[in-house]
């Protein structure tokens, strides 16, 4: 029989990588769960390593059939970087927090994966006033980028609250 942690950490990699696969289907373009995944893996795991290896192993999943490109080591950091914001909720989580916490993490995606595309692709000239043409175009992708980000995280956050309380109960009544 799996003790309880067990089952924690089978359940966080199960509900991790099946949500990073939903990049494998059709969806409204940046309405992604990739900084969710971080952000919840940072905020649940027990182990650090696992936080930051799993999120990144369901991307690298995906990526596979989806194709890799010069910026993906941007969006990667990003995520290494949600999962750290997810290390600051670990001890209180709340709606509140887990709001915070993801807009900020949506922030930190813009800023991460725009300067990658400034710094390794040539549609913006390598100068000030190019990195700050990078970012005002791509304004209008940080709504959507926002939207997924509080959308997987409400999904992630609520739906472990119940299935940890369905755990709870089923090793109290089992022992």
């Amino acid at each position: 029989m799996m003790s309880k942690l067990q089952v924690k950490t089978f359940s966080l990699i199960a509900i991790i990588v099946a949500i990073g696969l939903y990049r494998l289907f059709p969806h409204p373009f940046n309405v992604t769960p990739v900084m969710a995944m971080g952000l919840f893996a940072g905020t649940y795991f027990d182990k650090k390593w696992l936080a930051f290896v799993i999120p990144v192993a369901s991307m690298l999943m995906a990526d596979i059939f989806l194709g890799f490109h010069a910026t993906m080591v941007f969006v990667y950091a990003a995520i290494l970087l949600a999962v750290s914001i997810g290390f600051l909720l670990r001890r209180s989580v709340s709606p509140l927090k887990v709001i915070a916490a993801s807009t900020c993490g949506s922030i930190i995606f813009f800023v991460v994966t725009n300067f990658g595309v400034w710094w390794v692709n040539d549609y913006y000239p390598n100068s000030w006033e190019g990195l700050v043409t990078c970012y005002t175009m791509a304004i209008p992708f940080f709504q959507r980028t926002l939207l997924g980000d509080l959308l997987f995280n409400g999904v992630l956050f609520v739906s472990y609250w119940y299935f940890s309380k369905a755990v709870s109960v089923k090793f109290l009544t089992s022992h």
